[in-house]
């Protein structure tokens, strides 16, 4: 089968390899949609360290199902879709108490096993996800992480009824979150360097739009920095009101410059960041974005384009997200 493999900072190769076999627990996956994530990106270019080398990166699989292991309630034909987490211990004092994303054993799709970069994929029966059936599978693939974790990031926001939230970025992730936002009463500013993405922001329901910087009308009850810029987190919470939470939704964020306690978080402003999800936190958003008819922007390209929707992210090129459809 054809795979791309994550070589040395910044190198991503398209390869041979063997279709994958499905040991117990686990399901052999033919490929239909993969989206493109900036954490791949963050994978492929060194900014996470190795944690298998050679992976194939890709956690937003939306996969048909070829073959069964043991222990699997799933058949073949059946349409499942691949996250980033992968497994946890089960047993830890943080999967105990339903907190299974802090799971200091926690394993991720396309970092520590090969991902969805592929023809064909192994998903993880008990971390595979029911899809709703009125998804074609390339609007599908972006749920499974840019949606999953643009939710989680939003309710660690602490958004009051009917507040005031700001984000910053608006890409696959933050497009998908502000929607919910809007369909739960909240009034949505935006905060992007690109035209293209403000365009799309206030076409979607954005009461407000502009630079990462401008001055945007009131003070915010909650905001989410979705782009990997350290140099946000003194600006949003500049624009928090007294109470207000900064949610910190990527995996990996550039150097955060000095705060003033008395400008960025007296008055009881607080910051928070996101790790990973939890299986609940995915169930309860697929079922979410099915009943609110969450619209999905994509970009579409083929598996042997994986390297350019990867530098078209990188870039900037696009708004919303990218899907990979071999």
């Amino acid at each position: 089968m054809r795979a791309w493999r994550a070589e040395r900072a910044g190198a991503l190769r398209l390869v041979e390899r063997g279709v994958p076999e499905a040991g117990d627990g686990e399901l052999l996956v033919r490929v239909l949609a993969c989206g493109v994530c900036r954490t791949d990106l963050h994978v492929v270019d060194g900014d996470l360290p190795v944690h298998l080398p050679g992976v194939t990166p890709g956690h937003e699989v939306v996969g048909e199902v070829v073959a069964v292991g043991a222990g699997c309630r799933s058949g073949v034909g059946d349409r499942v879709g691949i996250a980033w987490l992968r497994g946890t211990c089960g047993v830890c004092r943080f999967c105990r108490r339903g907190a299974e994303n802090l799971c200091p054993a926690s394993v991720y799709t396309g970092w520590d096993a090969h991902g969805g970069y592929a023809e064909y994929a192994i998903a993880a029966y008990a971390y595979a996800y029911a899809l709703p059936a009125g998804l074609d599978d390339e609007r599908a693939a972006p749920l499974l992480c840019a949606g999953i974790i643009g939710y989680r990031a939003l309710r660690r926001a602490a958004l009051p009824p009917g507040g005031r939230l700001g984000i910053w970025g608006f890409g696959g992730s933050a497009h998908l979150a502000a929607q919910i936002a809007l369909a739960e009463g909240a009034e949505v500013q935006v905060f992007t360097r690109s035209p293209e993405a403000r365009e799309l922001a206030l076409s979607l329901g954005a009461a407000w739009a502009g630079d990462s910087f401008d001055e945007a009308p009131g003070l915010l009850d909650s905001a989410i920095i979705f782009a990997p810029a350290g140099e946000l987190v003194p600006a949003a919470l500049e624009r928090l009101d007294r109470g207000g939470t900064l949610a910190i939704a990527g995996i990996h964020l550039t150097d955060v410059p000095r705060l003033d306690y008395q400008r960025h978080l007296f008055q009881e402003r607080q910051v928070r960041s996101v790790t990973a999800n939890t299986r609940a936190d995915g169930e309860e958003f697929l079922a979410l974005a099915a009943r609110l008819g969450i619209e999905v922007t994509t970009h579409r390209y083929g598996l042997d384009a994986a390297d350019r929707a990867l530098a078209d992210l990188a870039a900037d090129r696009f708004t919303g997200a990218a899907v990979l459809v071999p």
